[in-house]
């Protein structure tokens, strides 16, 4: 079995929490996997802070990636706290509008 990939880097500060995603290309279902898995400690730790998803070295992720963030983004709310998604590429940002997420989650 070989050894599981970190695949987020977490850094806690006052009222925030901030998450960098590692992967340049998030596609596959077993980088999915890991990436919920990563989230429920940092999720449990946040309490009712924001917490923030840089974007700055993810260039492409699939679809699946959309349901992953709505997954966190409800576990967050349901915590009283906010999510915001930064860095995103300009591509990444248009699948946001298209599927009007960045309505729900805030983009910036």
């Amino acid at each position: 079995m070989g050894r599981e990939q970190r695949r987020i880097v977490v850094e806690y500060g006052r009222g925030a929490t901030f998450v960098t995603f590692v992967d340049e290309r998030i596609l596959d279902d077993e980088q999915i996997r890991q990436l919920q898995e990563s989230f429920e400690p940092v999720i449990e730790r946040n309490d009712d802070g924001e917490m923030v998803l840089n974007f700055v070295n993810v260039e492409f992720m699939s679809s699946a990636v959309l349901g992953l963030l709505v997954r966190v983004y409800k576990r967050i709310s349901e915590r009283g706290g906010r999510l915001k998604l930064v860095n995103l590429d300009p591509g990444l940002r248009k699948v946001f509008q298209i599927t009007q997420l960045d309505k729900i989650i805030e983009v910036s």
